[in-house]
This record gives C-alpha cells, structure tokens and sequence, in this order.
C-alpha cells in the first residue's frame, strides 16, 4: 500500500515538473518574439515599448566603458531635461549633468559595478537646463565579451522625482504640524534631548516653558475654527519673534506651545530669568489679533521649568514645566510660574 502510495506522489510530482517546464518554455518563447519584433523594428511594437517606457518614466541606457559613446532610450532624453535628439549622449554629457555633490558618489558606484560585476544602484539628482533638480534612480551591471572583459554596461534609469517629494512631505507631516508649520511633539522631544546633551558639554542651562492660551476656545466656540486656526497661526509667527536662532517653538495640542531657550548662563538669577522672559511671551502676545475686520484678545499662563536646577532628564522638565503652567494658570491671565 505504501508503495503505491509512493508511486503516485511521484507520478504527481513529476507532473507537476512537466507542466511547470512547458509554462517556462512558453514564456520565453513569448519573450524570444518580442525581442526579435523589436530587433526587426516593427513600428508598433517599437512604439508601444516606448510608449510604455515614457508612461513608466523609465528608460534604458547602455555605455561602451572604453569610449564616451552612451545609448539613451526616447525616455530618458525628458529625465535630463532634453528634447529627443536635441543632444547627443555620451558619459561627458551624462556626469555634466548629475548634480557635482553627487558626482564622484555616482562615478564611485559605476567603477565599483566595473571591478566586482556586482549590480549598480544608485539614486542622484540631475541639474535640466533650466536649472531645477530632479531626482533619478539607475540600476545597470555589467557585459563581457567570449573573452570575458567588460565591455559596456546597460541597465535602466527611472525618474523618482514625485517619490522624493512624497517622502519629504511625509516627513515633514510626521515632525511638523499642519496648521502653524511649527514642530510638533515629536520634534519637541528630539530637540529638547539635543538641546540637554549640548547644555550637558557646555556647562549651560536650558529653559522650558509651556504656554497655554487663554480666551481661545471662546474664540473657537463663537466664530468657528476657521477664525481660530488664524488666531494660532498668529499666535505662532508671535511666538516665534521672541527666539533666536538657535531656539525652538512647538506646538503640542490645540492651544498649548511649549518654547525652549538654549544656552542660558548657570550665573544668571532664575526667578529673574524666568520674569524676564515671562514678560517678552506676555508683551508679544497681548496685541489683539485681526481676523476679516474683528479684533480677538488672548492671554496666557505660562510654566517654566529650567535644566538642570528641576530636573535632568527631559521628562522631569516637561513635567514640572506642565505642573508650573498649571499653577499659573489658577493665579489668573497672563501670569507664569517657576518650577518648583
């Protein structure tokens, strides 16, 4: 019973094989005549190849390595930033165009492919003629003669332009926020950890403040969040001519921010520190912000906390800057408290 069994695994197996066998062979029976169409140069098999290639926005290259001479598919001519034809290919034209800072990364990549064989990967911008940067990404190995010596490479370039943008605005999306362009929580607690790592080195001291506005929601409740979300976006540019470069404002929720001043002197008093700067937040908000003719007034309660006096490590400071904005925030409108 087991070797009958046995016999017909191995009938269905072997099957199997044949089936999979006849499917590869028709498959490059298939591919065998695309290739010999397009080496007759049938028009519509040409055109649709290229057609695809431009809709794809991918084209294909091959470079004679012991001359200049560089084949470009009609697909890459637009990738440079070229009509078809309007110039002649070649490696001088190629690295002419490639962005310098990325140059002798590309060239390093193309000798690398030429000692090893290994596949060629790279992502470089192009400098068009009009002088805007567009990214592309080219793949390629090599080709050996009968003698095994390289002889060219080939390989494809695809534009990736519109993905470079994507990723950036991703990024930003995931570091900023939308509506005031400031950076958000998450940007807030790579910064401050930074901020407390070079305020570790330079013996310095750094201030957290978080500042809460008040008024806001009835600004929000009575004319809408349209008129509110142009309160913050004010409310943010403000904010932002208090600091100095070196400096950051983030927004962390809808009306609170929270400010970090680096570089502050261990010499300097901190009840004054902290007033000081109270008064340059209070004075920069307190004008009414103008909204389709209408004035709308806010306040604020302000929490300071300062590295290392409350606390060394970053969640110690945002707590006790959170604990401070909140005592402020019972001893009435504009008013701040130091940590404790």
């Amino acid at each position: 019973m087991i070797a009958v069994w046995s016999l017909l695994c191995l009938t269905s197996l072997l099957a199997l094989l044949v089936l999979w066998l006849l499917r590869r062979e028709r498959l490059a029976q298939a591919q065998l005549r695309a290739y010999r169409e397009l080496g007759q140069g049938r028009p519509d098999t040409v055109e649709r190849f290229e057609r695809s290639q431009y809709f794809a926005r991918i084209g294909t290259w091959d470079w004679e390595v012991d001359t200049q001479h560089l084949y470009w598919s009609e697909a890459i001519y637009g990738m440079f930033g070229f009509k078809v034809g309007e110039v002649v290919p070649s490696y001088e034209l190629f690295c002419s165009c490639v962005h310098p800072e990325d140059r002798e990364r590309v060239r390093a990549g193309e000798l690398h492919c030429l000692r090893t064989g290994d596949n060629h990967d790279e992502e470089y911008r192009v400098i068009w003629p009009d002088g805007s940067i567009h990214w592309l990404r080219e793949t390629g190995n090599v080709v050996r003669n009968g003698h095994n010596a390289t002889v060219k490479m080939m390989g494809v370039v695809r534009d990736i332009t519109d993905e470079k943008v994507s990723t950036r605005q991703l990024q930003r999306l995931a570091h900023f926020d939308p509506l005031t362009g400031l950076p958000n929580r998450l940007m807030l607690e790579q910064r401050l950890s930074r901020a407390l790592e070079q305020a570790r080195l330079d013996q310095t001291r750094v201030a957290l403040v978080f500042v809460d506005l008040n008024g806001f929601k009835a600004i929000n409740d009575q004319y809408g969040h349209a008129i509110g979300d142009r309160v913050l976006s004010v409310t943010a540019q403000r904010l932002q001519g208090v600091l100095r470069s070196s400096d950051t404002v983030a927004r962390i929720g809808g009306d609170e921010f929270v400010v970090i001043l680096e570089g502050l002197s261990p010499a300097l008093d901190l009840a004054e520190e902290a007033g000081r700067i109270g008064e340059k937040i209070f004075s920069q908000l307190a004008p009414p912000v103008e909204v389709d003719d209408r004035r709308h007034s806010v306040g604020s309660s302000l929490g300071v906390a300062v590295f290392p006096d409350h606390g060394a490590r970053m969640d110690q400071l945002l707590h006790v800057a959170d604990l401070a904005m909140y005592e402020a925030k019972r001893s009435g409108n504009n008013q701040y408290r130091l940590g404790q």
